[in-house]
């Protein structure tokens, strides 16, 4: 700064008003996150505040494609269950003990957040976690939340992991080009820059709940949250109501179901769930709503004695328990029940059950939604959708792939399922190890490192071209390319700076740890509405330009914003790690907040303290 007081422009109050209504959008969701994020990017250009040459450059910018390979890999690993041996080893290393078992899982979970964006990481961690709460016998409730947590402690050992920390570089270099006349130029990051924070912040996390699991989850009743991956028919019955028989019913020619549609069917008094249904040659597990039915039909349906017995005999329907039509297709290695979770980058949400024709487009029967305190197993159809929403369904197994795939659903249940390509596991772990080999000892730029393992991978066969496309979460990477230049803006237009001067008027005489700390609020407040990547846009310039007005140091200001903003450990709604464990683990709002509060105090002050004992920000 020179001294010279800064006064709002015109294009200055454009850019704060694109900033309020980014941060107004992405927390209250009336518009998608990504139409949200691509409608900013458009107003820029428009407007003239960022040059034509420049507006798209956040789709080329290192860190986004560092992003986009590093999702390739994550679906390699999957393709090959790579991971599948995880839950034995956290076995065999507990050796029975409860205590052991909670530190094994969160330590290997904290060694793998290293290395694996904390979404993907989350998806591979639940039905890891539930296979050993079944065999254990702990709690899910136990071990779901703390590994969340320790996923987001333990993200920030190097910059290959987390999302905030791989574009920090680029907001860097914009920062570099709008300085005042004799700043200096603030170092980009390397590799490890932030390892010694990092290392720090993830024993803390594992160190937490090791020390205080018992006494956070002691209210928690016994089965809160037992999510078992191998299910029991007891299970589903206790928890969703979802109880009795499989049983043919055979549609006879004075059935008044005879010219129903299945929708119709399900309406009707005494209802059994319609799992599957053969007319002439055709079978089919999870028929449509509009599946007609007609004499001899063979239903395949679901429900207890008593309901059958009533249906059947008002609908003039014969029943056998004997599956001598659709056997094959309820044979447990085929087909079952399962739970999976609604991401926050699911293609689902703000839809109804109903709207989205499950049946009709994968062949899959939602059989119940779990959200919250609620359950809902009426009316399923007309339940609209949310993040974290648990659903049960009946499918076969290999009709969940394309759903997955897609990023719409996360399984819980770890179903039996032939994995694609188990010969193709060493080739895909060797381009993993080579690509995070390459980067950590920054042989090649990170986004480079990265795709030579994507490519690798590729080329070997362990995944192939269309699976590629598919494996890459495009809104994710469509917000944080189309936010990067708001970021640009607030440091070109000075913006940035004039919020910075603002901000000294009220804290400019206070101690330098107390304007860090104010910093660390202000980010980590910003994190628990919008995006983190949205929140670090926002917050670099501001810090950047405190920094520079107290005499701070302006990489530990960066530092401190970037590592707040995965402190957000208050609601599930703050992250998706978090979001997608809320119904599995069967928590409430006053279980984050338990959690939540002392954990995001303990973390701030680690934050603080390690920067300014390694960093000197002062």
């Amino acid at each position: 700064m020179d001294g010279t007081p800064l006064t709002l422009t015109t294009d200055m109050v454009l850019v704060l008003g694109l900033v309020v209504f980014t941060v107004v959008m992405l927390a209250l969701e009336w518009i998608r996150s990504d139409i949200t994020a691509l409608l900013v990017l458009a107003v820029l250009g428009v407007s003239g505040i960022i040059g034509s040459h420049q507006i798209y450059d956040g789709f080329a910018n290192s860190g986004v494609q560092a992003i986009i390979a590093v999702m390739i890999m994550g679906v390699g690993l999957d393709r090959t269950g790579a991971l599948n041996a995880v839950a034995s080893l956290i076995m065999r290393a507990a050796r029975g003990a409860e205590w052991r078992l909670g530190l094994v899982v969160n330590g290997v979970t904290t060694a793998l957040s290293s290395i694996i964006p904390s979404q993907a990481l989350a998806a591979l961690m639940i039905p890891v976690a539930g296979r050993v709460s079944s065999r254990s016998g702990v709690p899910l409730s136990k071990l779901l939340l703390p590994m969340a947590c320790v996923i987001l402690t333990g993200t920030n050992t190097t910059l290959i992991a987390n999302t905030p920390l791989i574009i920090l570089n680029g907001l860097i270099a914009s920062a570099n080009r709008n300085l005042p006349p004799g700043a200096n130029t603030i170092p980009e990051f390397g590799m490890y820059t932030v390892t010694p924070i990092g290392i720090i912040l993830a024993v803390v996390g594992v160190a937490f709940f090791a020390l205080f699991t018992d006494r956070l989850f002691k209210h928690a009743p016994e089965d809160s949250g037992k999510v078992t991956p191998g299910r029991t028919e007891s299970y589903f019955a206790e928890t969703y109501g979802i109880a009795g028989d499989v049983v043919e019913m055979t549609v006879g020619a004075d059935s008044p179901l005879v010219g129903m549609s299945i929708l119709e069917a399900e309406q009707l008094p005494d209802a059994p769930l319609i799992l599957a249904l053969k007319t002439g040659n055709e079978s089919r597990l999870a028929p449509p709503a509009d599946q007609m039915i007609w004499v001899g039909t063979v239903l395949g349906v679901m429900g207890g004695q008593e309901q059958l017995a009533r249906f059947a005999q008002a609908q003039n329907c014969r029943t056998s328990t004997r599956l001598r039509n659709l056997g094959d297709m309820f044979n447990p290695a085929r087909a079952g029940i399962s739970e999976a979770v609604l991401p926050p980058s699911s293609h689902f949400l703000k839809q109804t059950v109903g709207d989205l024709h499950l049946r009709k487009r994968f062949g899959i029967s939602v059989l119940a939604v779990n959200r919250g305190d609620e359950v809902f197993r009426e009316d399923v159809r007309k339940v609209a959708l949310r993040a974290g929403d648990t659903l049960v369904l009946h499918s076969a197994w290999g009709d969940l792939k394309t759903p997955r795939e897609e990023h719409d659903l996360v399984l819980v249940t770890d179903v039996p399922k032939e994995e694609a390509r188990p010969g193709k596991i060493r080739q895909a772990l060797f381009f993993f190890l080579l690509a995070k080999g390459l980067a950590l000892s920054e042989l090649l730029p990170l986004p480079v490192a990265f795709w030579v393992g994507a490519v690798g991978m590729l080329l070997s066969g362990v995944i192939t071209p269309d699976e590629v496309y598919r494996s890459i979460n495009w809104k994710t990477i469509f917000i944080t390319a189309s936010l990067m230049p708001l970021g640009w803006a607030m440091d070109q237009t000075g913006a940035g700076p004039w919020i910075g001067q603002e901000l000294m008027v009220h804290i400019g005489g206070l101690p330098q740890w107390t304007i860090q700390a104010s910093v660390a609020l202000l980010a980590l407040s910003l994190s628990q509405v919008m995006q983190n990547v949205g929140a670090t846009v926002v917050m670099v310039p501001i810090a950047v330009n405190i920094a520079l007005a107290t005499g701070g140091n302006p990489t530990a200001y960066i530092l401190i914003v970037a590592m707040s903003v995965s402190n957000t450990f208050l609601i599930s709604s703050a992250h998706p790690a978090l979001t997608m464990v809320a119904g599995p683990g069967g928590y409430r709002g006053k279980d984050f907040l338990r959690v939540g509060l002392p954990l995001t105090l303990v973390y701030m002050i680690t934050v603080i303290v390690g920067v300014d004992l390694l960093y000197h920000a002062g």
